[in-house]
């Protein structure tokens, strides 16, 4: 009984969703089926465009902080003093058996290091009479 009226139920659903062919029963038919479109066609319209329309949030902008001038500072001898020199160079670095110096000064002159080999020892002393 339930396969009978399960088949009865598809059978109806079928028919139910077939398409029917579409007879323009003359040319007033046709006249009301295109001013009902005329009519109706806005209304479709509106509907697409009451639905909410997301755009991007607004561009963050930035403005620049207003300027701050502190107050010059007071004269004093101190403030207006020249630069301090730069501490002065090794310029030999000694060894038991000689010694590199350095040469040129880093802005004419490259800086050079040469090597300077200490004098051989002299003749030992003549023997005790």
């Amino acid at each position: 009984m339930k396969k009978l009226v399960a088949v009865v139920a598809l059978g109806v659903v079928l028919i139910a969703l077939s398409p029917i062919p579409a007879h323009a029963g003359g040319p007033v038919h046709a006249a009301l089926a295109l001013g009902a479109f005329v009519v109706l066609s806005p209304l479709l319209l509106l509907g697409a465009l009451a639905q909410p329309i997301y755009a991007a949030p607004p561009p963050i902008v930035y403005t620049a902080p207003p300027a701050v001038y502190a107050p010059a500072p007071a004269y004093s001898a101190t403030y207006y003093a020249p630069a301090p020199r730069p501490p002065e160079i090794t310029r030999e670095v000694v060894y038991s058996n000689g010694r590199h110096v350095l040469l040129g000064d880093g802005v004419t002159v490259a800086y050079r290091w040469v090597w300077v080999p200490n004098p051989p020892a002299g003749s030992p002393p003549p023997p005790p009479r």
